[in-house]
């Protein structure tokens, strides 16, 4: 059987070019591939003042990473940032880089359904970077899925895919920069290519001139965030009553020796937190992958507007909007099905949970297609801030929230 390629050209089939089954099996959290004309003839939805400007707003993360070539330094540089920093920075050798750009622009979001061979609630984040020619934040490895859009100019990769690559970091800066970087593969991306690697891949972009390069990030949750978190759960949810306990204690051979009656004891009163219970393990980690990594959250917008007010706004053509930081899942439990939103859950029939996870808008239509029992968790979630409605004509009026 002939190696798998790790260059494809995706013109006839974007935007992996090749069947979605076909690349998770054979690429995801496996192998890098550079995909060719995945978005063919792409035009950035963004420009670099547009994200320059982003960068300066209070609540949006920024960094800007710049490297000093005569003595290889590193510098690193945290927003928001003032307007006057931009015009004064050199024309080489720097980069910003603007996590959850999706949430801010709505152009930059549109991109996500072209994912939805994943799913959503395993993406993370679209992180924009604009790098002047030179521009790089360093060799380095990621311990997360990442896809690589070129958007505008062209930006010049280094990968190293071999198995077991050594990864040491420098000491000389706070960024986790690789000590030592061979790539095996070196390729000139231009818009519209894309670039997939799985975790732990060392890869080095250098921007070639002035560019724009969206990162489709999939962070997932290390083991021990998981246990942490659960544990906590537990612990929080625990019974007092519930403890060790030796009502068929017999004297010990050794009083200072703990046997192995003992320990069975104690794996019998862990047991009784249900750790194992497959659906509060599904609940708990539908309240945690919602809310993990948030980087804003929904809140009240102060006015309070009655039930029949904002069922007459939906028919008249109104829209409640999804809060662009609430991420959505759900899962079946059992006949029913649990709603998960931005660390709570709400249980609901399984066919309203799907509808209204999927759904970033929920106009008259969909609203009226929900059982009453849906319809009273929309309502109870607009009045949390998780939907903001907006009545017909399109204009609410606020400026201080993220774009829908």
């Amino acid at each position: 059987m002939p190696p798998l390629p790790i260059e494809i050209d995706a013109s006839a089939l974007p935007p992996l070019g090749m069947p979605p089954a076909q690349f998770l099996e054979n690429y995801w959290q496996k192998r890098p591939l550079l995909i060719r004309n995945a978005f063919p003839d792409f035009v950035s939805p963004i420009t670099p003042e547009d994200l320059a400007g982003l960068a300066c707003e209070d609540g949006v993360l920024a960094r800007i990473v710049a490297h000093e070539r005569d003595r290889d330094r590193w510098l690193l540089r945290q927003g928001p940032f003032p307007e006057s920093l931009f015009p004064g920075l050199p024309d080489h050798d720097w980069t910003l880089l603007v996590q959850d750009v999706d949430k801010w622009d709505a152009d930059v979001a549109a991109l996500l359904p072209r994912f939805d061979f994943l799913p959503r609630w395993r993406i993370d984040d679209i992180m924009v970077s604009f790098a002047a020619p030179g521009g790089s934040v360093g060799a380095h490895v990621d311990q997360y899925d990442v896809f690589l859009l070129q958007a505008q100019g062209q930006r010049r990769w280094q990968v190293d895919d071999r198995p077991d690559p050594p990864v040491h970091f420098r000491l000389d800066t706070e960024l986790k920069l690789l000590q030592r970087f061979a790539p095996t593969h070196d390729w000139v991306l231009g818009p519209g290519d894309m670039l997939y690697l799985p975790p732990g891949v060392p890869h080095h972009g250098i921007a070639e001139d002035p560019c724009l390069t969206f990162s489709i990030g999939m962070r997932a949750p290390s083991a021990a965030e998981l246990v942490g978190d659960w544990v906590d759960a537990m612990i929080s949810e625990a019974d007092d009553s519930l403890r060790y306990r030796d009502p068929d204690l017999a004297p010990p051979r050794d009083p200072h020796e703990i046997d192995a009656a003992a320990m069975n004891r104690v794996v019998e009163a862990l047991n009784l937190l249900r750790m194992n219970d497959p659906d509060r393990l599904g609940d708990w980690f539908g309240r945690f992958i919602t809310l993990y990594r948030a980087g804003g959250e929904a809140a009240p917008s102060g006015e309070s507007r009655s039930r029949i007010e904002v069922e007459w706004d939906l028919q008249q053509g109104g829209t409640l909007h999804r809060h662009p930081f609430t991420r959505m899942a759900w899962r079946r439990s059992g006949h029913e099905a649990r709603l998960y939103v931005a660390g709570q859950d709400l249980p609901l029939p399984a066919r309203d949970a799907a509808r209204i996870a999927a759904a970033a808008g929920i106009d008259a239509q969909l609203y009226g297609a929900l059982s009453e029992t849906g319809r009273d968790a929309v309502f109870a979630l607009l009045a949390q801030g998780h939907y903001r409605l907006l009545p017909p004509g399109g204009d609410d009026g606020g400026e201080d929230e993220p774009a829908p």
